[in-house]
Parts: C-alpha cells; sequence; structure tokens
C-alpha cells in the first residue's frame, strides 16, 4: 500500500528508493515525486558533513518524500534496503563508482532481488573513464564541456549558478532516464542502469551551440555572439535605479520594434544589427540610455511592443511577478516559497502533497508499509541500524 492517500500524478503507482545523496539526486527525486511516484528517502542514521548547511525539512529539494534514517554500513539495514528492492520500481544512488558496489547494494545485488528493477546513477564524471573516481562539482564538470567557457563576461567566464551541471545536466537528465527505464521494463519486464553522468548532460544542453560553432556562426569567446551578451539586442542593461531589464530581440520584427521604443528607427548605427563590429558601439549607446530612466518606467514604454524585453526579477520579487502569480508558476505552502511542480498535465497534475521531513521521521511507518514486520523494525531500531526521529 502507498503511504501517502489522495496523491495524483502521472507516475502515481510507482515505487522509488532514493538514497540520499546531494543536489542532483534528490532534484531528480523531486520531479519524480511531484509526479505522484512514491519516494522513499534513505537517508544516513545521522547528517553527513559533507551536507551543505540546510536542514533536513527546509529543503524544497526534500518535498514529497518519507524519510527512512538506515546505517548503510550495518549488514541488517543492507538487508532491508535489498528486501525493499522486490517491491521497489527504481533506485536512484549518488555516490561515486564502486561505493555502492562496496556496501553490498550495487546494481548486481539490488537487481538479483528484482530483475525489473530500474536502477539510477548520478555522478559528475560518468562510472567510466579517467576522470570517475576524482572529485568534482557542478564547475567542474561544465569547465570540461565547453559550457563554462562560453559563459560569462569577456574577461572571464562566470559560473551559470549550478544550473547547467546539477540540475540541467544531472538531475533533471536522469529523472528523463528512469522514466525512459521505467517504460521499457514494462514491457520488458526487464530492469536496467541509467548511468547519468553531470559532464553528458552538460555536453547534451550545449547541442545547439556546438551546431552553430561548426557552421562558422559562434565565436569561441565570451559577449561576441547572438545570446552570450555580446548582441547589444540579446543583453541585460542596467536601468536609473540600479536595477535590470533585459533584451531578446534577435529576429528582425523584434529588433525594429525595440529600436522604435528607444526612438532609434533612424539612426544609422543601428540599421545594421548583425553586423558585430558595431556591437560595442551600440552597446555603450544603449547602457546610456537605459541608464537615463527607471526599471518601472522602461518596463512602460515597451508595454505592448513585442520587443522580447521584460525587467529583470531578484529572488525575492519573481514569485509575485503578475505572470506567475496568475500561471502559479510558484507555490506558497505554510510560508514557504518554492517552484511549482513542472511540467503540467491536464489530466493527472503533479502536486505538493507535504514538505520536507525531518531525518528518519518516518522510518517506522514506510518500513512498516513495504511490508516490514514490526518484530524486525524494532530490532532495526534497537541496535542503531535504524533511526526513528
Amino acid at each position: 500500500m502507498a503511504v501517502e492517500d489522495g496523491v495524483s500524478g502521472p507516475l502515481k503507482g510507482i515505487r522509488i528508493i532514493e538514497i540520499a545523496s546531494l543536489a542532483p539526486g534528490p532534484f531528480c527525486a523531486m520531479m519524480l515525486a511531484d509526479m505522484g511516484a512514491e519516494v522513499i528517502r534513505i537517508d544516513r542514521t545521522q547528517a553527513s558533513d559533507e551536507s551543505p548547511p540546510l536542514d533536513y525539512d527546509k529543503n524544497i529539494l526534500n518535498r514529497n518524500r518519507r524519510s527512512v534514517a538506515l546505517d548503510l554500513k550495518n549488514p541488517a539495514a543492507v538487508d532491508v534496503i535489498l528486501d525493499l528492492c522486490k517491491d521497489a520500481d527504481g533506485l536512484i544512488e549518488g555516490f561515486r563508482p564502486g561505493v555502492m558496489e562496496r556496501l553490498g547494494l550495487g546494481p548486481s545485488q539490488c537487481m538479483a532481488a528484482n530483475e525489473a528493477l530500474v536502477y539510477g546513477r548520478i555522478t559528475g564524471w560518468g562510472q567510466d573513464g579517467p576522470l570517475a573516481q576524482t572529485a568534482g562539482h557542478d564547475i567542474n564538470y561544465i569547465a570540461l564541456t565547453g559550457a563554462l567557457h562560453a559563459t560569462g563576461t569577456a574577461e572571464r567566464p562566470i559560473p551559470p549558478l549550478n544550473l547547467v551541471g546539477d540540475f540541467a545536466g544531472g538531475g533533471m537528465l536522469l529523472a528523463f532516464g528512469l522514466v525512459c527505464a521505467l517504460f521499457e521494463a514494462k514491457r520488458s519486464g526487464k530492469g536496467q542502469i541509467v548511468d547519468a553522468a553531470m559532464i553528458d548532460g552538460a555536453a547534451m544542453t550545449m547541442a545547439l551551440t556546438y551546431s552553430m560553432f561548426n557552421a562558422g556562426l559562434w565565436r569561441d569567446r565570451r559577449e561576441a555572439n547572438l545570446v552570450d551578451g555580446g548582441a547589444p539586442f540579446y543583453r541585460v542593461y542596467k536601468t536609473s535605479d540600479n536595477k535590470f531589464v533585459c533584451v531578446g530581440a534577435i529576429e528582425p520584427k523584434f529588433y525594429f520594434n525595440f529600436i522604435d521604443v528607444l526612438g532609434l528607427s533612424d539612426d544609422a548605427l543601428f540599421a545594421s544589427p548583425y553586423n558585430p563590429g558595431k556591437w560595442p558601439e551600440m552597446i555603450d549607446r544603449l547602457d546610456a540610455i537605459f541608464a537615463t530612466r527607471t526599471r518601472t518606467q522602461w518596463e512602460q514604454a515597451f508595454a505592448g511592443a513585442e520587443a522580447c524585453f521584460t525587467p529583470v526579477h531578484t529572488l525575492a520579487e519573481a514569485p509575485g511577478a503578475l505572470h506567475n502569480t496568475r500561471r502559479g508558476t510558484f507555490t506558497h505552502t505554510n510560508d514557504v516559497v518554492q517552484p511549482s511542480p513542472a511540467p503540467r498535465f491536464s489530466r493527472t497534475p503533479g502536486a505538493i502533497n507535504f514538505g520536507p521531513r525531518v531525518l528518519g521521521a518516518d522510518t517506522r511507518a514506510v518500513l512498516s508499509a513495504w511490508g516490514v514486520s514490526d518484530e524486525q523494525i524494532n530490532g532495526l531500531i534497537e541496535s542503531g541500524a535504524a533511526v526513528q526521529s
């Protein structure tokens, strides 16, 4: 039986075991749980020193999942996880290659318990290759794909947060891979290993950039191309109140609407927008123009102009933006502002059913619901192999 009644979503009925790890793994698990999968998070019996200083019950990435605290170095806890695998559809883990095997929870052990199990692995460098055992973070993985080199100012690369490696190229890639493998397993009755590497995913996100580079349409330096801030019509500008606005008027019709609002339609400098030689001078002029009004004044000036113009919102402002409010892009739950589940489904929508749980809050309830006997649960807790908070 499911732990949480009333859950909706296209993945309702799917059971996933998440071996708790850092950002990409939890993000993948959150996506699956938002879509209705029953995902149980296997936490360590105590918080790891390697984890960022963010309480388990404050981390949005942990929403929609119950927490079971087990000591993975205890054989009794390992046996319980192998038993759970019998009734699971998938498993997610985010350790370096070989760690799960040494714990007795590698693919061969888990899939011996259930041949239809989909075993999802998320790492930075992948399960093989000369860097597979090397430490790293998002910035390291995207550095080797060209993504970091292509992002930032002309003077130096600037990390695009940890969106490209950890989340788009990591957690989201694993979620896609798991759903693909789960779909296939329903037909074949056989599971498989999903090797999701952040370096592979980051490279995939660069497909269009490499297409342009191969065609001679992308110069291999920053702030020199159509969508890297080099073009005056695809750039961020500072306003008189020290806020920012952005424009993405790549196509001619949007570009000419853009310069029309600025009163530059008859200016010869702006007559040839796709001449990179003129871009620096155009940017200097536009910097000076945008510095003459506030962000709100520019927003009013561009209202209805179809110029791909948008005010740049801060983290604090974004949830209150009119479009985001009307669409429900963010959810306000118990004074916590968080992104809403996505994508959206017309018939089986995902949902935030409950917030993040403290470590081990659901050990007894989850294990009991998954068929572990009360006697065995009591033994695990008494021995320290499991913790019930």
